[in-house]
């Protein structure tokens, strides 16, 4: 038993150096290659560019590229290069408009290889020269346009701005995806501050004014009623006396009412007088009582009614 486990052991550990030393040697000679999903390799062998492989998997590479496959790892050069969709932002862009105001232009913009060869070989540092091109494409063509378009229209600016990128970049074997505005500001502190500055005082000015506005509309609301109120207590003035001339005269015309309206007029005149009232039975056997109430002195103040 325990031969056998020896034996097992020597066996598992001479697989694994078999593998390892298998691969190293496959990798050396150029036997086979793998290529990552998105990923592409290029060989060169002399200054030659023998083959580009972007396909994912694994790639017996004499079938590929030849016989040089052999020696393209020992003499030559395999270069591995990342096909996936990049992203990049540009901040704050120097941009003047029409009327002189120092605009900052922040752009945003996608890139993937397109060509591998052309990436490689046309250009030293195509990421670069992309990212100059754009700035320099945001410059010109965005340059000396009126405030008003720069700061509503972004979406035909970012058009513009692609359409002068493109040519260029696929030439270094750089594709440029969609290209977007994304922020348009001014860059001078004081013009800033002047722009918030009339802002406030145009919302003051705005608030001021529908104030007044409100404060007039009550005004005129208010004089009109006053106005229709005159009116019509004029109205009711005028023709008081008319409608108690017809009142009264209607009164008149029966005797019972017409006394005791009277009666009831004097009564409120007398009690509006503030005067003090002397109350006197009737009657023959009341006259020693009338007789003692004249001979008292006469009170001083207003004048007894009887």
């Amino acid at each position: 038993m325990i031969d056998f486990f020896r034996i097992f052991g020597l066996t598992l550990i001479t697989l694994v150096l078999g593998e390892l030393i298998l691969r190293g040697l496959g990798n050396l000679f150029g036997l086979y290659t793998v290529v990552k999903e998105r990923e592409c390799k290029v060989f060169v062998l002399f200054g030659k560019v023998l083959g580009v492989i972007d396909d994912p998997g694994l790639h017996i590479l004499p079938a590929k590229i030849g016989p040089a496959a052999l020696i393209v790892n020992l003499l030559g050069k395999t270069y591995t290069l990342d096909l996936r969709l990049d992203q990049q932002y540009l901040r704050s862009q120097p941009v003047n408009s029409e009327e002189g105001a120092p605009m900052g232009i922040g752009i945003w913009y996608e890139m993937w290889i397109s060509d591998p060869v052309a990436y490689l070989f046309k250009n030293t540092d195509p990421r670069g020269s992309l990212q100059a091109n754009v700035s320099s494409s945001t410059v010109r063509c965005l340059s000396n346009m009126p405030l008003g378009e720069m700061l509503e229209t972004r979406h035909q600016m970012s058009q513009s701005v692609r359409d002068e990128v493109s040519a260029k970049s696929n030439e270094w074997g750089y594709r440029t995806g969609s290209v977007y505005i994304r922020k348009v500001h001014f860059r001078d502190v004081g013009m800033i501050r002047q722009i918030e500055e009339k802002v406030v005082n145009r919302l003051r000015q705005v608030t001021s004014a529908i104030r007044q506005a409100g404060a007039n509309q009550v005004s005129v609301i208010t004089s009109s009623a006053e106005r229709e109120a005159a009116v019509e207590f004029a109205r009711a003035a005028a023709i008081r006396p008319a409608t108690l001339r017809r009142v009264l005269s209607e009164f008149a015309t029966v005797p019972e009412v017409n006394k005791a309206l009277f009666d009831i007029i004097e009564t409120q005149r007398i009690l509006a007088s503030g005067a003090k009232l002397s109350l006197l039975s009737a009657g023959q056997h009341n006259d020693a009582l009338t007789k003692l109430l004249a001979s008292q002195p006469a009170p001083q103040g207003p004048p007894a009614v009887a």
